[in-house]
C-alpha cells in the first residue's frame, strides 16, 4: 500500500517468533525480523534464538557478554518491521480518553505527551517509519549514509564505486532494484557519488543555474518572434499561456508515466539501467545538488518530440506553434528551478507547503505525489499525497 507506515504487532505474535524459520527480537517498542541474519551472526544463530521473541536491549549493551558495535544496530534498523505495544503502553491506553492518539504506534503528539506524563514513554518509538522507504521524515533524507555498512547490509550499490556499471552488471531482479532504489541514501554531505567514473562524469552533473542560462535566451527570442510576427498581441499571449498550462500536464505525465513507470519496467538490465539514469538515481540520492535539474542534452532529447508536436497541432502558423512551445519551455525552466529550490532552499510560505509535499514523495510515498510545481494534476487524477500520520491531530 502506498505510503503505508509500519504496523503495530501483537506482543503474543512477537513472543512466538523464536525459531530458525521466523525470528523476531525487540528493543523497546521496535520489532525486528532477523531471520535472514541468523546464519550470518558471528556467534551463531542459536545464540540469537535464545532471545527470539524477546527484548534484547540489555544483552546487546552488556559489556561482560559482548558489547555490540554500531554496525549491529544498523543491521537491526534495516530489519525493522513494526512496533509492539509494551505492558506500560497498554496500561496507559486502557485508561486514556483518546486511545487512538497512542495506538497504532507510534503515537501522535498528544499520545506521546500522555505517555510521557504517565512515565511510559521509555523505549517507545515516537516517529512513524514508512514501509516503502524506511524513513520517518524529510530530515532523514539528509542523514549521511554509512557507505560500507549500507553495502554490506543491502548488497545493492557500493557508493564508493561508479554506480552505472554496478546497476548494469548487478543481476538485480526488478523487485529488488525498485525496493532499494526508492530507499534514499545521502552521500558525503550531499556531494555527487560517482556515476560513470570516466570522462563522461561531468556530463552527469548540472548546476541549477545552467537551466535558465541555456534555455531562457532561446525562449525569449522565440517569444519575441511570435509577438513581432503575429498581428494580435492578446491572442499571442493566450497561445504562450496555453503552452505554459500544457507544460504542467506534461510535467505530471513525464513524472508519473515515464520516470515512475516502475511496475511496467522490463525485468532486465536494460530497463533497470535506463530507469536508474532517468530518475532512479534521483530517488536513490535525492539531495545530490548536481543531479537534480535535467542536463541540457537529456532535455533536448525529451523536448524534440514536443517541438514537432506543437508544429503539427498548430500547423497553420509557425509563429503560433513557436509561441505555444516557448510558453511550455518557460514552464519547464520554472519546474526545474522549483524542483531544485524545494530540495535545497528555504522558501516563502506557499512554497514551504509545496516543499513538504514534494519531500513527502521521497521519504514516504513515491507512488503518489507526482506534481512538483503544483498539486493540481494530482488532485485531478487522484494521486494526491495524504498528510503524514505524524501530523494527525486529536
Amino acid at each position: 500500500m502506498p505510503g503505508r507506515t509500519l504496523p503495530t504487532i501483537l506482543s503474543s505474535d512477537v513472543e512466538t517468533r523464536n525459531t530458525s524459520k521466523s525470528c523476531y527480537v525487540t528493543i523497546g517498542t521496535k520489532v525486528y525480523d532477523i531471520t535472514s541474519f541468523l546464519d550470518d551472526h558471528p556467534g551463531g544463530g542459536n545464540l540469537i534464538l535464545e532471545y527470539g521473541g524477546k527484548d534484547v536491549s540489555t544483552i546487546m549493551g552488556d559489556e561482560i557478554s559482548h558489547t555490540h558495535s554500531e554496525a549491529a544496530y544498523e543491521i537491526l534498523d534495516e530489519n525493522l518491521i513494526g512496533f509492539v505495544a509494551t505492558a506500560p503502553v497498554i496500561k496507559v491506553v486502557t485508561k486514556s480518553n483518546h486511545p487512538d492518539d497512542i495506538l497504532p504506534l507510534p503515537p501522535n503528539a498528544n499520545g506521546a505527551k500522555e505517555l510521557k506524563e504517565s512515565g511510559a514513554a521509555d523505549g517507545v518509538a515516537m516517529k512513524p517509519v514508512y514501509d516503502n522507504t524506511g524513513l520517518s521524515s524529510a530530515d532523514d533524507l539528509s542523514k549521511e549514509t554509512d557507505l560500507a555498512s549500507d553495502y554490506r547490509t543491502h548488497k545493492f550499490l557500493d557508493l564508493n564505486r561508479p554506480l552505472l556499471m554496478q546497476v548494469w552488471n548487478g543481476g538485480f531482479t526488478k523487485d529488488f532494484y525498485l525496493e532499494q532504489v526508492h530507499r534514499p541514501r545521502h552521500y558525503k554531505g550531499g556531494a555527487s557519488a560517482p556515476l560513470f567514473g570516466n570522462f563522461l562524469e561531468p556530463l552527469s552533473k548540472t548546476p541549477w543555474w545552467v537551466v535558465p542560462t541555456v534555455w531562457l535566451p532561446p525562449v525569449a527570442y522565440g517569444t519575441f518572434l511570435a509577438f513581432w510576427n503575429l498581428p494580435n498581441p492578446i491572442s499571442t499571449a493566450a497561445y504562450w499561456l496555453t503552452g505554459l498550462f500544457l507544460w504542467t500536464l506534461v510535467e505530471y505525465i513525464l513524472h508519473r508515466g515515464l520516470f515512475h513507470v516502475d511496475r511496467y519496467l522490463p525485468n532486465n538490465r536494460v530497463g533497470l539501467t535506463t530507469h536508474f539514469l532517468l530518475h532512479g538515481i534521483h530517488h536513490y540520492l535525492p539531495m545530490d545538488k548536481l543531479r537534480l535539474v535535467m542536463p541540457p542534452t537529456l532535455f533536448i532529447v525529451l523536448a524534440t518530440p514536443f517541438y514537432k508536436l506543437a508544429h503539427t497541432v498548430f500547423y497553420w502558423d509557425w509563429y503560433v506553434a513557436t509561441a505555444v512551445f516557448c510558453g511550455g519551455i518557460f514552464g519547464y525552466v520554472g519546474y526545474d528551478l522549483t524542483h531544485y529550490f524545494l530540495h535545497h532552499r528555504t522558501l516563502p510560505s506557499f512554497y514551504q507547503s509545496l516543499k513538504k509535499y514534494h519531500l513527502q514523495h521521497h521519504f514516504a510515498d513515491y507512488e503518489n505525489g507526482f506534481g512538483v510545481s503544483s498539486r493540481f494534476w494530482d488532485r485531478v487524477f487522484g494521486t494526491e499525497l495524504a498528510p503524514p500520520r505524524a501530523a494527525k491531530a486529536a
